[in-house]
């Protein structure tokens, strides 16, 4: 069963997922560094997941392949058990994965967990909306859920020399980078699951290369090349992609020739509701209105009262 939405078309193919994702594990295992972009998320989670101020017992690492973020995890002194669960496969490379599962569907009972925690997997779930209401089943009342996601602008600048290049030389263009949602939308699905007390946050991390190539490279190794469903079978051509790298050294380096790679981590927070947890005022319950506190406001400008003598 797919978390998807049976009516539309799947965004992402899962099945090329799970093949680059095995290639991926598999360089990153004889290239330590390769995976830089995750280690920074699961770095960055484990530092805010140290600032909560109390202990949570059962935590899940959802989609934790490398294993930087159950380390993470475990390093905040916030957990006393971690889960390790990876995507659709065990981790050649570091072993200590407990569970092999699809994280588009948690497969953990109702209310079970006091933490969940993802990093740089959930914005390539076909159904992000489906998987954040599994994620909070699955949260006891007052738990803790904690991801970060690519989103914002990222790779906007690749998407840009793509696009124009193509455009250019072949007369249409196909989709090449998957689309990222933006801080906001990602916020307003946390209330639509379910969680209260949300928060979403943008982190911009600019990387340079010298040149296109090593992007490419590099996005290849990490298992982050595009798998959209509905995109182009046909390679690039040698002339649109030397064109794209020119446009791309044209628009988007620093003046040492330098080209830029934005990525936008978007941090992500709730909490299952609980009845401790602070809520918002009823409409109508204020004991001033506004209108009262202005009016008070300008007798004041009005009459300032006695100066000193």
């Amino acid at each position: 069963m797919s978390a998807s939405d049976n009516s539309r078309p799947d965004l992402f193919d899962r099945a090329l997922f799970a093949r680059r994702r095995t290639r991926a594990l598999a360089r990153a295992g004889a290239e330590p560094g390769i995976d830089f972009l995750l280690a920074h998320a699961a770095a960055d989670l484990g530092e805010r997941l140290a600032a909560v101020s109390r202990h949570l017992e059962i935590a899940v690492d959802l989609g934790g392949h490398r294993g930087h973020l159950t380390d993470a995890m475990t390093a905040s002194g916030r957990v006393s058990r971690v889960i390790r669960a990876d995507i659709f496969l065990a981790d050649p490379a570091t072993p200590g994965c407990d569970l092999v599962i699809d994280d588009a569907l948690p497969p953990f009972a109702d209310a079970s967990l006091d933490l969940v925690c993802s990093a740089l997997s959930l914005h390539l779930v076909n159904d992000l909306p489906g998987a954040l209401v599994q994620i909070r089943r699955t949260l006891k009342p007052d738990g803790l859920f904690l991801a970060a996601l690519l989103g914002g602008d990222t790779l906007f600048e690749l998407k840009d020399a793509l696009m124009r290049a193509e455009m250019e030389i072949s007369g249409g263009a196909a989709p090449r980078v998957v689309p990222f949602a933006d801080t906001r939308a990602l916020g307003a699905l946390l209330q639509r699951a379910g969680f209260a007390l949300p928060v979403a946050d943008v982190d911009r991390l600019t990387v340079r290369y010298s040149g296109m190539a090593g992007l490419v490279d590099d996005l290849r190794a990490m298992g982050a090349a595009s798998v959209l469903a509905e995109r182009s079978r046909c390679p690039l051509s040698r002339a649109v992609i030397a064109r794209a790298s020119q446009i791309y050294a044209e628009r988007h380096a620093d003046p040492d020739g330098r080209i830029r790679a934005t990525f936008d981590i978007v941090s992500l927070s709730g909490w299952a509701p609980h009845e401790s947890q602070q809520k918002p005022l009823k409409p109508g319950s204020a004991r001033a209105s506004l209108a009262e506190a202005l009016a008070d406001i300008e007798h004041k400008k009005k009459d300032p009262g006695e100066g000193p003598s």
